[in-house]
């Protein structure tokens, strides 16, 4: 209980999103769309521009079971696992006219994520073109400190939480190559 309330207190009362990330050998696609556990969803992701460093702004069309929805998130910065997250469904209008305020120096992040709920927790596999090896896995958690359980079905290459280069704005800088 303590850790939620020091959370709150660091996002001022804002919604967290508490984070790891990891870099993963490919997974087996057929196996995790077979799994009746798993949401295959696509998704187009914008970065907006924005003022203050530390914060970023995005739009997303997401895609799954037939259905699109569009998001407008906001993210700060709190700590290499931790961010305020705001984010709110906006309509296809809103959507469209936001993005006429895309960073130019970002280029549209596309990707697949499986999201499978297994061990009480959501693991989200994020699948890019631009990669036939490897690809991401987050988990978002109640606290810092909670314990991960990784999944037997995974191959962990390594935990890249706050590698400041596996982060989606890092990955959509035109002027920055994907990592090794």
């Amino acid at each position: 209980m303590e850790d939620k309330t020091n959370n709150e207190r660091r996002g001022g009362g804002l919604p967290l999103e508490i984070e790891r990330k990891y870099l993963i050998a490919y997974p087996d696609l057929a196996t995790l769309e077979a799994n009746p556990n798993c949401v295959r969803v696509d998704i187009v992701q914008t970065y907006l521009k924005t003022a203050h460093p530390g914060e970023s702004l995005r739009v997303r069309r997401w895609e799954s079971g037939g259905q699109c929805r569009h998001i407008r998130t906001y993210k700060r910065k709190i700590t290499g696992m931790t961010r305020i997250e705001l984010e709110e469904d906006i309509s296809p209008e809103a959507y469209q006219a936001l993005l006429a305020q895309a960073d130019p120096d970002c280029r549209p992040i596309v990707k697949r994520r499986y999201r499978v709920s297994e061990n009480g927790l959501l693991y989200e596999i994020d699948v890019y073109p631009e990669w036939t090896d490897r690809a991401v896995l987050e988990i978002e958690l109640e606290s810092e400190a909670q314990v991960v359980v990784l999944p037997d079905w995974v191959t962990v290459l390594r935990e890249v939480t706050e590698d400041p280069r596996y982060t989606n704005h890092a990955l959509a800088r035109r002027d920055q190559p994907w990592p090794d």
